[in-house]
């Protein structure tokens, strides 16, 4: 079952409004009303549209005062394609080759692949490996040669940036434990952002605590597993290690694949495992792949 947890605007960090969520009737593909009752959070997830994008979209003033009766649009009227002229061939460089590592003791594929710019999945596939958590010292893998391409940087809304730095000291922590556990640094400030606005004093209605929203209980599961010692979710450099110590977790049980660590972190290990990800886990993950083009790497 997915845990009720608070889901915090990716352009403000302000929390769900307790109540029901009332539909929205959509007057175009591309546009909804707002009903009494709804939050910008609610109209994100409902369909799939990043809270930044709705603000931008919108010119939207204040994201947490919209009011009903008001008209929001979802997406911009589609360009006409610009015609293309044919371009002289240009010489191509020659394909780089593959490089060859040798496992070090302690070394795990998470490290390796952040080390040569390329994802684990990419390592994974290039040497057959079952499982992405075991390797051993000594044993010999081929690194690609080529990293995937990565999404250009997204410039940061206004109302964001300002929330951005007046939680610098949080970003700090986050970013300080993601590069302790090599996880990519904008992926662990989305996920914080996503799940609280980077606030360590949010509980939710299901006692999810802090910064990373976790529940007592997956930060007990998470120190004693993974960290070998007690976490206490209410301390801000507790919650921010635990949490990114979880990522990952699931960055190296899914070769990378930030789809499945997301679903993992928000509907659980075990139902990714048994069912793959959930249709509502959808908005979640698209939240946070555009908060991670905005926060870079």
């Amino acid at each position: 079952m997915i845990r009720s947890r608070l889901i915090f605007a990716a352009a403000l960090g302000v929390a769900i409004i307790g109540g029901p969520i009332l539909a929205t009737h959509a007057h175009a593909a591309d546009e909804v009303v707002v009903r009494s009752g709804d939050t910008l959070t609610a109209i994100s997830r409902r369909h799939g549209v990043p809270i930044d994008t709705l603000v931008e979209l919108n010119r939207i003033a204040n994201p947490s005062r919209i009011y009903a009766g008001q008209r929001l649009r979802l997406a911009t009227a589609a360009a006409p394609a610009a015609p293309t002229t044919a371009q002289p061939a240009t010489a191509q460089p020659a394909p780089a080759a593959n490089r060859a590592h040798t496992v070090r003791s302690g070394e795990h594929l998470t490290g390796i692949a952040r080390h040569y710019g390329v994802s684990i999945a990419q390592i994974v596939a290039a040497n057959g490996i079952s499982n992405a958590s075991r390797i051993y010292a000594g044993q010999r893998l081929v690194i690609p040669a080529e990293a995937p391409a990565t999404p250009a940087t997204k410039p940061m809304p206004e109302s964001m940036a300002s929330l951005v730095a007046r939680r610098d000291t949080v970003r700090r922590v986050i970013v300080e434990e993601a590069r302790r556990f090599e996880v990519p640094v904008g992926f662990a400030l989305a996920v914080a952002w996503q799940e609280s606005g980077w606030q360590q004093r949010v509980v939710s209605s299901a006692n999810a605590i802090g910064v990373m929203q976790l529940l007592p209980s997956t930060a007990d599961w998470v120190g004693e597993a993974m960290l070998g010692t007690t976490v206490d979710p209410r301390d801000l450099r507790q919650n921010v290690r635990a949490g990114v110590r979880l990522l990952a977790h699931y960055l190296d049980r899914y070769a990378g694949d930030k789809a499945r660590v997301l679903a993992a972190y928000y509907q659980g290990q075990s139902a990714v495992d048994r069912h793959g990800i959930y249709p509502v886990s959808r908005p979640y993950i698209a939240s946070i792949a555009a908060l991670e083009a905005i926060f870079g790497d």
